[in-house]
């Protein structure tokens, strides 16, 4: 992989087989670092740990749109809007300084385990919180019950 700056080459970025190649190596990165949390006595009582980590996993990689391993200020930018908050850049770089204990600017996939597994509370860690309950609401399929007149209230 080549790299100009620490960020990916515009070959890297291509489509195609290239972009599988780095997403299945970014994906087989991710469960190893998941495996190193689940075997963490720090992280023991987490209740449904498995579970969870692999949910961080997918939405990790959802928001890391050059698969470079990092979310970094316009990912971020890009997800809050996606999200429906959108923020100033001002406010995704205090976001990102809140968790980035590297210094190195972005948000690196153990630094966010770090965040949402934490006892510490972030604001990016609540909007994320708030997304993924509002997606595991099931919403109603199908023709809505008849109803007649008397079932109104």
């Amino acid at each position: 992989m080549s790299t100009t700056n620490g960020n990916l080459d515009l070959a890297d970025k291509q489509g195609g087989k290239k972009f599988g190649v780095l997403k299945k190596r970014q994906e087989e990165e991710l469960s190893d670092i998941n495996k190193e949390y689940e075997t963490d006595d720090c992280y023991s009582e987490i209740e449904d740990l498995p579970q969870q980590l692999v949910a961080y996993k997918a939405q990790f990689m959802e928001f890391d749109l050059d698969n470079s391993g990092d979310i970094d200020e316009m990912e971020l930018k890009q997800m809050l809007e996606k999200l429906g908050t959108p923020k100033t850049h001002k406010e995704v770089k205090k976001m990102i300084q809140e968790v980035d204990t590297n210094n190195s600017g972005t948000i690196h996939y153990r630094e966010f385990l770090n965040m949402m597994l934490g006892k510490k509370s972030t604001v990016l860690k609540i909007i994320l919180m708030f997304e993924q309950r509002s997606k595991e609401k099931a919403k109603p399929q199908g023709l809505p019950a008849k109803r007649d007149i008397s079932s109104l209230p």
